[in-house]
């Protein structure tokens, strides 16, 4: 009996860990880095290679999906906007969560020391100056760690530059530029230079348009595109069945590049990972276990805390197990039609476009995860990047695929929003998978909370007598 892929890829974890724990304490770094790192390298690339066309194309679709604005106009715009602000409540539940508890930064000093020089010298190898690293390069006690990286500089990607050119230029821009840079003024160079943002502009620009064309002529296009949408979505399953290998590689790089060749500096990193993991957790348990159940409660008066929560409980249930929305889909509307009250009408339409739309958990777990791997690097986020994270998850998790494990791509997006190295994510990596399960708990519960408020302004809700 074959093993089901989520176990593959805690057994591939798992011995990840392990060979970095053997590359650290036998001397077997020099091998790791030349021959195991680069197939680490290869997954990520591959995420990157996917991450932009799917978003595209799967934000258009969304949007799309629609349907006729002169029949669905009001409902759309109030399903959108609604699931739009609870996901931006969301990433701002993450954002408090990461500032307060700072899970990247209990570790101790010399880690975080450590993974600071190694982000100035990837930073500095592409050509740009931002700190000055004479004095920690002439410190003898920084010696080890300095040498450790410098044979890495070759092998960092020159995408950065650009971004840290563009970051410059902005800080003597005027206060409005950062909106004025949303509009792209060519979309084959914002797809070029992963321009996320502009992106996005983009495909819901589109989107729009779609929708307002005539039915004939809009409808193979439609079907264009909700084509190459699945053909990324399915892109992201085949990298998913080859994950094993790439998360064994990719871990034990990693973790041999974060911890050097000091058995100490492991503990320590797996140390970091259970505190982020409590902070990512507890985020996810205050959406699933106050903020909806509560909100609906104080906007549906029909509707108490108990009754949302049991009506939600299979498709929260089958969301834990199989973590995708869209595997979930059909027991979540059968919860929200049968056992909340929610109308078919409604149901048919909000669940479904909550299915692509609505990622609260993705959301929030990304502001978490990029918020605390910046911490872990002694990188500071100002109040302004931190506002950038904001808008990018929100808006990115209208393109997140609701299959397993697709938030790693996004969070690729929202690491490049704010000028991060998306290989950070390898850190991080070895909990995701669990961590996923629980994002989407939230994602469908939000589905389920959003359609409720719909149905309820719409006088579609009829609460079944218990």
């Amino acid at each position: 009996m074959r093993l089901a892929l989520h176990w593959q890829v805690l057994i591939g974890l798992a011995i990840g860990v392990l060979y970095a724990w053997l590359s650290i304490t036998l001397g077997w770094n020099d091998f790791t880095i030349d021959y195991i790192k680069p197939f680490g390298d290869i997954f990520i690339n591959i995420l990157k290679l996917i991450a932009v066309p799917l978003v595209l194309f799967s934000i258009i679709s969304g949007v799309a999906s629609l349907g006729d604005p002169a029949k669905l106009g009001r409902l759309g715009i109030k399903t959108v906007l609604t699931y739009l602000l609870t996901t931006m409540a969301a990433v701002i539940v993450g954002l408090v969560l990461v500032n307060l508890f700072e899970p990247g930064a209990r570790v101790s000093t010399d880690l975080l020391e450590s993974n600071r020089i190694r982000y100035e010298l990837w930073r500095d190898a592409n050509g740009i100056q931002v700190l000055d690293k004479i004095q920690l390069r002439n410190d003898p006690a920084h010696q080890d760690k300095v040498a450790i990286i410098t044979k890495e500089q070759v092998q960092m990607n020159d995408w950065v530059v650009d971004k840290l050119t563009k970051a410059e230029r902005t800080k003597a821009s005027g206060p409005l530029q950062p909106l004025v840079d949303v509009v792209p003024t060519n979309i084959f160079q914002a797809l070029a230079d992963m321009s996320m943002l502009q992106i996005i502009f983009f495909a819901v620009f589109f989107g729009v348009v779609l929708v307002g064309m005539p039915k004939d002529t809009a409808a193979p296009l439609t079907k264009g595109i909700e084509a190459l949408n699945e053909v990324f979505i399915q892109m992201v399953w085949i990298v998913m069945k080859a994950m094993p290998i790439f998360v064994f590689a990719l871990m034990a790089g990693q973790i041999v590049n974060a911890a050097g060749s000091d058995p100490d500096m492991f503990r320590q990193l797996l140390e970091y990972l259970l505190q982020y993991s409590l902070v990512v957790v507890l985020g996810l348990a205050f959406m699933v276990f106050l903020f909806y159940p509560s909100l609906v409660a104080l906007i549906v008066k029909k509707l108490s805390y108990r009754r949302f929560m049991s009506g939600m409980r299979d498709a929260q249930i089958t969301a834990f197990s199989t973590s995708s929305s869209v595997a979930t889909l059909p027991v979540t509307m059968d919860c929200v039609r049968n056992r909340i009250g929610v109308s078919e009408r409604t149901t048919s339409f909000v669940l479904p476009i909550g299915a692509t739309v609505n990622m609260d958990g993705t959301s929030l777990y990304q502001a978490i995860a990029v918020v605390s791997l910046a911490q872990f690097h002694l990188v500071e986020l100002s109040f302004g990047q931190q506002a950038v994270i904001v808008l990018t998850a929100t808006l990115a998790s209208i393109g997140a695929a609701a299959v397993p494990s697709a938030g790693l791509v996004l969070m690729i997006i929202v690491l490049e929003s704010v000028g991060l190295n998306p290989a950070w994510i390898a850190l991080i990596f070895p909990v995701d998978r669990i961590l996923d399960m629980c994002r989407t708990v939230v994602n469908v519960t939000g589905d389920g909370a959003v359609s409720t408020l719909i149905a309820n302004s719409e006088g579609e809700l009829e609460v079944p007598q218990s």
